[in-house]
């Protein structure tokens, strides 16, 4: 069985960092699959989902490692063609990705006891995005 649904965040933009953990999982327990794979995308060029233990000082770490990767200040050849000075955030997107998958037992994701899912903006403006949400699995 295949269980669609949608996840509206409003982020600050700036490589703002959001715990969706609590999102997805509510999701899981409303589709009625007891078990299978839940499958988080970002729409867009510009924004990424992965895991982290989402504490204070390590989504600083994080931030800090991506700007050392690919530098806000940095000159970027989609810069110069477009001028919205992004190119940075399209990099940071690219190297993280656009989707995750986790699997769930009992209605339960099954994550690591400090690992959570988090959806990350790299674009240089706020925004509201909507992730899609795709359930399989068996009740």
């Amino acid at each position: 069985m295949v269980v669609s649904a949608k996840i509206s965040i409003s982020t600050r933009g700036n490589t703002d960092i959001i715990d969706i953990t609590n999102e997805v999982q509510s999701e899981v327990v409303k589709s009625g699959l007891r078990k299978g794979v839940a499958t988080i995308f970002v729409p867009g060029a510009t924004g990424g989902l992965t895991t982290i233990e989402y504490e204070p000082g390590l989504v600083q770490d994080l931030k800090d490692a991506l700007e050392r990767l690919a530098p806000s200040d940095g000159r970027y050849a989609h810069d110069t063609a477009w001028g919205d000075g992004n190119g940075h955030s399209h990099i940071r997107a690219s190297l993280v990705g656009p989707s995750i998958s986790v699997p769930f037992i009992d209605k339960g994701l099954i994550l690591g006891t400090w690992q959570q899912l988090v959806f990350c903006d790299f674009d240089t403006r706020t925004r509201k995005r909507n992730l899609a949400l795709y359930l399989v699995g068996e009740k």
